[in-house]
């Protein structure tokens, strides 16, 4: 028997920690390591196989699809194009309207698509599939001069400009004063399982579209595409029981999954798989746009800021707006009460870029931390100690008292764990055989995010067992293991009592994993339900009772700036004669309230460590200049830090609970780790060398071709 009540929405009340703060073996951990766990791909054996034909143009229209040599190949059962393709019910969004009109927008972009009975009669069949064009004038080239449009807000809804005092006559009159430009490049997420999604479409279904998709989050996928096939979001079913990683990438739906519908939708009754390739995912799939930040810093003679200012340029697509949101961090981090941030664009004819882990936080963070170095150089002021100085007691950006800022506690503990004390002032002054050997320090923040939306049911069992229903998504985090902490807690059991079911649109709705909000969304509406559980059917529960839930935030977060922070040290050897560099020692110290799994946090904050790495020290996308697109297609030529390049990196964080945050105590850790992380690498090598790089990735080049500059000598 089934006893239900009508979903309610509630602010939970805290959970004391039993099961919560333990290293519990993550769930899913057999399945993976066994080679039992399925992904995307591997669900329907029988599908057909779908390869995209993508324009070997930037800008035009197609005037012609010759499918003739590939429909004559055996095995071969359709080709798509924008003439043959179903019709979408909004064409709206143009990275999404895909094979619906003529147009081109980028070179990349989905002309056609190939549907045979085996991968590789589809991928000989696409490329057998001759396109003609009628080519436009393009722009593909993004200049500082280019970038002139404002958007009218920046990603997560954040004001495209402030301006804040008078900050050219701060600067005018400000004693220590650092005026300097730094670039960040191009990046790409490239999660190690590919972009990957099959559709079924049955007509007569009460849900006529079927997908296992390897995204970030089931309900937004469904929310997505239910309008373009005019349907309501009910009658569009996403799993994805287990997802290979995304970094941001799967977290908004791209055209891929489109095509796959549409596909499915010209052969009903038949599953249609499209997988794209390693190549393919830097065209479709998102991306980090390249940024030039200009810093301005002002302040006193003891290094007391008065003036920040931090003008953004950067890239989107002209076939869709997405502006990353580089400068927010200038304007909560440090004190000063002259402050001016912006954003503009310059919309050039190239695939359109999207989420990647840390958005805005990571480039902005970047440009912030290392014009704090230069400024502590010119004062003459200790970084950590600049750090501290400029620590604001109020948010700066709207005066609200925070929520509970460690940065100062996590730059001490971080120093002494590190060794800061025994460091030299003076850059180049340590060479050890053939390297120089510096250290340097950043700073690190995030938002903390909890996404409106959120439920979860909670099902009492046979023999004082639950089940716990919520349509997250582990995209690797180990969400299957610290969801069913945390409503262990909840409900006053062991973990072993608890059952989790997520990744499918069937179970209450879910928020993306993404923000660093997954675990502080999901959570807090576990905790709602359980709570709801408890007033609906008592302390306990018959078997087949269960209550549904939707979790809010604390009202009391409108009214604090909501944030975490961290630090981060590093060690950098550049060698005298090549400019190679190693790291041999990297350690980052975060504030994040309450750690929910240790194991599992550690490698969350490793990884992301690992990943601001690769960023100072490897990532790189180049453009094509003739054609605008990426030429490094592969993790031969994109090169991201490996094994050799990570050698004694710590973690460890500060004992602490935010029960403001969630009910849990805890806040999002998965971007954090990455954030400042780069710039306290790039700090590093210029203490060791005197060599001031502005520019990522910091390459060997850069430190041979660039005079030392040496304060005092």
């Amino acid at each position: 028997m089934s006893i239900t009540q009508e979903p309610s929405s509630r602010t939970a009340r805290p959970i004391e920690a039993r099961e919560m703060g333990r290293s519990v073996v993550r769930r899913d951990g057999r399945a993976k390591v066994t080679g039992t766990a399925t992904y995307a791909a591997e669900h329907a054996q029988d599908a057909l196989h779908a390869v995209v034909v993508q324009s070997t143009i930037a800008k035009g229209r197609v005037t012609s699809v010759d499918a003739t040599q590939t429909l004559a190949q055996p095995g071969v059962v359709e080709v798509l194009d924008h003439t043959s393709a179903p019709r979408l019910d909004k064409t709206d969004d143009r990275e999404l309207a895909v094979l619906q009109d003529d147009r081109v927008g980028f070179r990349g972009q989905v002309v056609a698509v190939v549907l045979a009975e085996s991968l590789e009669v589809a991928r000989e069949g696409a490329a057998l599939v001759e396109v003609s064009y009628d080519t436009q004038q393009h722009h593909v080239e993004f200049t500082p001069e280019a970038a002139t449009d404002a958007p009218e807000k920046v990603n997560a809804g954040y004001p495209t400009d402030t301006d804040v005092g008078d900050l050219d006559a701060a600067m005018a009159e400000a004693t220590v004063t650092v005026e300097q430009t730094y670039s960040t490049p191009y990046h790409h997420n490239n999660p190690m399982e590919p972009h990957a999604t099959i559709a079924l479409w049955d007509e007569g279904a009460d849900r006529p579209l079927v997908l296992h998709d390897s995204t970030q989050g089931v309900h937004p996928v469904a929310k997505t595409l239910a309008p373009l096939f005019g349907l309501e979001q009910a009658q569009v079913q996403v799993l994805a029981p287990y997802v290979g990683g995304g970094f941001g990438s799967k977290g908004l739906p791209h055209c891929h999954e489109v095509v796959a519908a549409l596909a499915a939708k010209a052969v009903p009754g038949r599953s249609v798989k499209l997988v794209l390739t390693r190549q393919q995912l830097f065209a479709l799939a998102g991306y980090r746009t390249a940024t030039v930040s200009r810093m301005r810093l002002g302040a006193d003679r003891d290094g007391r800021i008065s003036a920040v200012g931090h003008e953004v340029l950067e890239q989107t697509s002209a076939i869709k707006e997405f502006a990353e949101q580089t400068a927010t961090i200038s304007r909560m981090m440090y004190a000063g009460e002259h402050r001016r941030t912006s954003h503009r664009l310059a919309r050039l004819d190239v695939a359109v870029p999207s989420w990647m882990r840390a958005p805005g936080e990571l480039p902005g963070a970047h440009a912030l931390e290392v014009a704090m170095d230069e400024l502590a150089v010119a004062a003459g002021v200790d970084p950590v100690a600049l750090r501290e100085l400029n620590d604001p007691p109020r948010s700066p950006e709207d005066d609200q008292p925070w929520n509970d800022r460690r940065l100062v506690d996590c730059l001490h503990r971080g120093a002494e764990r590190f060794g800061w004390a025994s460091r030299i002032d003076a850059p180049r002054s340590t060479l050890d055989g053939d390297w120089w050997v510096g250290t340097g320090v950043a700073s690190a923040t995030y938002p903390t995010y909890v996404m409106p939306g959120n439920q979860a049911r909670v099902v009492a069992l046979e023999g004082g067992r639950y089940r716990v229903e919520v349509g997250a998504v582990d995209i690797g985090t180990g969400a299957w293991t610290v969801l069913a902490q945390v409503a262990a807690d909840a409900l006053g059991c062991p973990v072993a009592s608890v059952d989790v079911e997520i990744a499918s649109t069937d179970l209450p709705a879910a928020t993306v994993a993404g923000g660093s909000a997954g675990t502080s969304s999901w959570g807090g509406a576990i905790a709602a339900a359980v709570e709801q559980l408890r007033e609906d059917h008592g302390e306990h529960p018959s078997p087949g009772a269960e209550s549904t839930a939707g979790g809010e935030a604390d009202p009391r977060q409108q009214e604090h700036a909501m944030h975490s922070f961290g630090a981060v040290f590093a060690e950098a050897r550049v060698h005298r004669w090549t400019g190679e560099i190693r790291v041999p020692r990297m350690l980052g110290v975060y504030s994040v309230g309450r750690i929910i799994n240790p194991v599992l946090a550690r490698s969350q904050f490793l990884g992301a460590m690992t990943m601001g790495l690769g960023a100072a020290l490897f990532e790189e996308s180049v453009r094509d200049p003739r054609f605008g697109h990426v030429v490094t297609q592969d993790l031969a030529s994109y090169h991201v830090a490996s094994h050799a390049d990570v050698h004694d990196l710590q973690v460890e964080w500060l004992d602490e609970s935010d029960t403001l945050a969630t009910p849990m105590g805890s806040r999002g850790i998965g971007e954090i780790g990455i954030v400042g992380t780069s710039a306290a690498v790039a700090n590093a090598t210029f203490h060791a060398t005197g060599v001031r790089v502005r520019s990522l990735p910091l390459t060997a080049d850069r430190f041979l071709a660039a005079p030392a500059e040496l304060p005092g000598r």
